[in-house]
C-alpha cells in the first residue's frame, strides 16, 4: 500500500499525496499555469528544488518569479553553477571550488591549470555559458556516500573538492547537482534546468585573486565576479546604478571637494581637510541639538581601558582580534633585557562604548525616579579591520560613534523605543533620506537567555514600532529577520535607500538585559530592593565617517546648503569688481554663511566650471556694473540661468536657505 503524506497549502487547504510526489506535481495538480510559473519550492520553510520529493507532512509553498528574493537567490546560484561549467569545458584541467550568490549576483573561485584568468577571457566565457542555457541542460540533485564522492573527486583531479568533501561532518548528507556531464558539490537548491535562465539578464564583470578558504597560507585562486538578475531589464536597470555609483563615489568626490584623504601612513584612519571637518561639524552641531531636545546627556569616557573590564563585558572573547592591544606599562628600555611578560596587564583601545557607559551609570546610587537615563558619547573607537575590508571612509579602523546608551526601567522599554523612533524618522528626514526600511533581528541559534526572555524583548520592539507616530508606509514594511539578532539581545535595523536605490544599514536599536547583569549595573526601585534595568544600545547615523560618506553618495556632492562646506564663492568677472568682492563676502559672513571669494585673473567661466566640480551651491559673480548698482548675479549648481537680486535680497534669501531644519 502506497504511504500517502499530508501536504497544507498557504490557503490552508490540504492535499493527500503519494510518497516521493514532488512540489512540481502539485504544482501542476492545481493547474497549468501555476505548473509553468513554479521554480522552487518552500517545504516547511526550507527553500528546495521544484523536483525534489516530498519524504514527509510538510507545509507547502510554491516559489514563482514574482517571490523575487528567492528567485533572484535562486538564478545567481545558477549563474555560478553554469558559470563553473563554461569555465571548465573552455579551460580542461581547471579545478573548481565555491561559487556562491551575493546581493547583486555571483562569484565562483577556480585553480586554473596553466595561468591566472584575466578580464580578457571573460567575454568567451559569457558566450559559453549562454551555450549552456540554450541547451536546457537538467539540474538533477543526486546524494552520495562521503567515500564515493572523495574518490571520484580525486579521480577527476579536484583536489580542493576533495579536501572539503573530506572535512565535512560527519552525517551529513553529501549532495552534488548534475549538468550533462558536468558534477557541482552542493547544498542546492537550483532551478530545474539552466534554460529556465534569462541568457541575456547577467554579465561577467571582474577577475580578482582569492585564497582558497580565505587562508593567506593556502593557495591563490582567480575569482570570477558576475552580476546577474531575473530579466534583461532588470540587468540593465542595474548596470546604469553601477555607472550612477561610479560617477558619486565618495573617495571622487571627495578629492573634487577637497574633504578628506586617506594614505598608507594611517591604514584605515582619514585625513580631514578644513572643507571636509567642516561638514563634520555642521553634521554633529545638528545632531547634538536634537539629543539635547531630546534630554540626553552627553558623556565622554576614555579610549585605553583594562583588558579585564573587556572580559567582564564579554567583549574580549568576542571582539580580541579586532581590538588594538597594548602593555599597561612599556618597560624603561634601558634596562637591559627589559621584555614585557606574557602575563603583562593589558589595555585595549575600545572598540564600542557601552562598558564604559555603565561604569558611569554605576557611579553614584541610581533610584528608579533617575530612569530613564539618556546617554549620548560621539565616542571615538577602533577595530583592527584587514586591510582587504578598507573601503574609503565606508569602513575604517578609527571611527566616531553617534552612540547613546539608556538605561530603562522594564515598564519604560516600549514607550522609550517609539520615542526613538520617532527622533530616528525625524532626523533622516532632515538629512534628505526619503525612505528606509525598519527590520526586526530576531535570536540566533547561539544566544543568551532563555525563550521567556526573547519572547518578552522581541515582542516589546514590536510593539514599539508599530505604535511610533512615523511614516505608515515604513511600518507597513516592517520585516523580521530570524536568526539575525545579536547573542544577547534582539534588535531593530534601520535601512536607508539612497538616490538611487542602494539600501545602507546604518541606524540600530538593541535591547540588552545582558550586560547589566555581567557588569552588575542596578538601581533602587520603588520597593526599596535592586533591581537590573534594561540597556538600549542606539545609533541614528551609526558612525560619522560612513554616514558622511553616504552622505556625499545620496547627494552626489550637491548638499542641501545648510550643510555644504563652502555656502558661495563670490566670483570677479573684472579687477575693478574686487573691493565689491569682498564687502560682499564680509557681508555674507556677517550674517553667518561660509564664504569665500575668487578674484583670479581667470575668465568667468572657467571659475564656473572649477566652483561646479567643487560643488558650491551658490555663485555670486560680480563685474564692474553690479558693484555700482549694489547687486548679485547668483548661479545656481546644476543651473545654465542666473538671477539677478540686490545683494540685501541675496544675503536674506541665502540665510533662510542655509538654516538648519531644525531651527527653521
Amino acid at each position: 500500500m502506497t504511504e500517502m503524506l499530508s501536504i497544507t497549502l498557504p490557503d490552508g487547504s490540504s492535499r493527500a499525496v503519494p510518497l516521493g510526489t514532488t512540489p512540481a506535481d502539485i504544482a501542476a495538480a492545481i493547474g497549468p499555469g501555476l505548473a509553468k510559473a513554479a521554480i522552487a519550492a518552500r517545504v516547511d520553510g526550507e527553500l528546495r528544488d521544484i523536483n525534489r520529493p516530498l519524504e514527509h507532512d510538510a507545509q507547502l509553498a510554491l516559489v514563482t518569479a514574482r517571490d523575487e528574493r528567492d528567485a533572484l537567490e535562486l538564478a545567481r546560484h545558477d549563474y555560478a553553477h553554469v558559470l563553473a561549467e563554461a569555465v571548465q569545458h573552455l579551460f580542461p584541467g581547471t579545478q573548481i571550488t565555491f561559487g556562491p550568490s551575493t546581493d547583486d549576483g555571483f562569484y565562483y573561485d577556480f585553480a586554473p591549470k596553466d595561468r591566472p584568468f584575466t578580464e580578457e577571457d571573460l567575454p568567451a566565457i559569457e558566450a559559453e555559458m549562454r551555450a549552456i542555457i540554450a541547451r536546457d541542460e537538467k539540474l538533477v540533485r543526486e546524494v552520495w556516500e562521503r567515500d564515493k564522492l572523495i574518490a571520484l573527486w580525486k579521480q577527476q583531479g579536484e583536489t580542493f573538492k576533495a579536501e572539503w568533501a573530506g572535512e565535512l561532518p560527519e552525517g551529513e548528507e553529501l549532495t552534488v547537482y548534475r549538468a550533462g556531464t558536468f558534477l557541482d558539490m552542493c547544498r542546492g537548491p537550483h532551478l530545474a534546468s539552466t534554460g529556465k535562465l534569462d541568457p541575456q539578464a547577467f554579465k561577467l564583470t571582474r577577475v580578482s585573486g582569492a585564497y582558497w578558504r580565505g587562508d593567506q597560507k593556502n593557495a591563490m585562486l582567480s575569482r570570477i565576479y558576475g552580476t546577474g538578475w531575473l530579466s534583461k531589464k532588470q540587468l540593465d536597470a542595474h548596470l546604469v546604478r553601477l555607472e550612477e555609483a561610479a560617477k558619486r563615489d565618495h573617495r571622487r568626490i571627495a578629492q573634487e571637494m577637497d574633504l578628506f584623504h586617506l594614505q598608507q601612513e594611517a591604514h584605515g584612519s582619514v585625513f580631514w581637510h578644513p572643507k571636509g571637518y567642516l561638514l563634520w561639524r555642521q553634521l554633529e552641531a545638528y545632531m547634538r541639538r536634537r539629543l539635547d531636545l531630546a534630554d540626553y546627556v552627553e558623556v565622554k569616557t576614555p579610549q585605553l581601558m583594562d583588558a579585564r573590564q573587556w572580559e567582564q563585558s564579554g567583549h574580549w572573547g568576542k571582539y580580541r582580534e579586532n581590538m588594538f592591544v597594548v602593555p599597561d606599562e612599556i618597560p624603561n628600555a634601558e634596562d637591559e633585557g627589559a621584555i614585557i611578560s606574557a602575563d603583562a596587564d593589558m589595555m585595549a583601545l575600545k572598540p564600542m562604548n557601552c562598558p564604559a557607559h555603565v561604569l558611569i551609570f554605576k557611579q553614584g546610587i541610581k533610584s528608579y525616579r533617575d530612569l530613564p537615563m539618556r546617554m549620548a558619547e560621539f565616542g571615538c573607537c577602533h577595530r583592527n579591520e584587514a586591510h582587504g575590508a578598507l573601503h574609503g571612509i565606508m569602513r575604517v579602523r578609527q571611527f566616531t560613534q553617534d552612540d547613546a546608551h539608556i538605561f530603562v526601567r522594564e515598564d519604560q522599554l516600549i514607550a522609550e523605543v517609539r520615542s526613538f523612533c520617532e527622533l530616528l524618522d525625524s532626523i533622516y528626514a532632515d538629512l534628505g533620506f526619503a525612505d528606509y526600511a525598519i527590520k526586526l533581528a530576531l535570536r540566533p541559534e547561539k544566544r543568551f537567555g532563555d525563550d521567556a526572555m526573547w519572547d518578552k524583548a522581541e515582542e516589546e520592539l514590536r510593539q514599539a514600532v508599530m505604535g511610533a507616530d512615523i511614516r505608515q508606509s515604513i511600518k507597513d514594511g516592517f520585516e523580521e529577520l530570524p536568526g539575525e539578532g545579536a547573542f544577547y539581545a534582539p534588535k531593530l535595523e534601520y535601512h536607508l535607500t539612497d538616490a538611487i536605490g542602494r539600501t545602507w544599514q546604518v541606524g540600530t536599536m538593541q535591547s540588552d538585559r545582558v550586560l547589566p547583569e555581567r557588569l552588575d549595573a542596578s538601581y533602587v526601585g520603588e520597593d526599596g530592593a535592586r533591581h537590573r534595568p534594561v540597556m538600549l544600545h542606539r545609533a541614528i547615523l551609526g558612525t560619522f565617517e560612513r554616514f558622511i560618506g553616504i552622505l556625499i553618495e545620496h547627494h552626489a556632492g550637491r548638499f542641501p546648503l545648510w550643510l555644504s562646506p563652502v555656502q558661495a564663492v563670490v566670483a570677479t568677472i573684472v579687477s575693478d569688481a574686487d573691493g565689491y568682492a569682498a564687502e560682499v563676502v564680509t557681508r555674507l559672513k556677517a550674517a553667518g554663511l561660509r564664504a569665500e571669494t575668487d578674484t583670479r585673473n581667470e575668465k568667468i567661466n572657467y571659475k564656473v566650471r572649477e566652483h561646479s566640480l567643487a560643488k558650491v551651491p551658490a555663485l555670486l559673480v560680480v563685474g564692474k556694473r553690479e558693484a555700482e548698482e549694489g547687486t548679485v548675479a547668483i548661479r545656481r549648481l546644476g543651473s545654465e540661468g542666473q538671477q539677478i537680486l540686490k545683494l540685501d535680497e541675496a544675503i536674506a534669501a541665502l540665510v533662510a536657505e542655509a538654516t538648519p531644519p531644525d531651527l527653521r
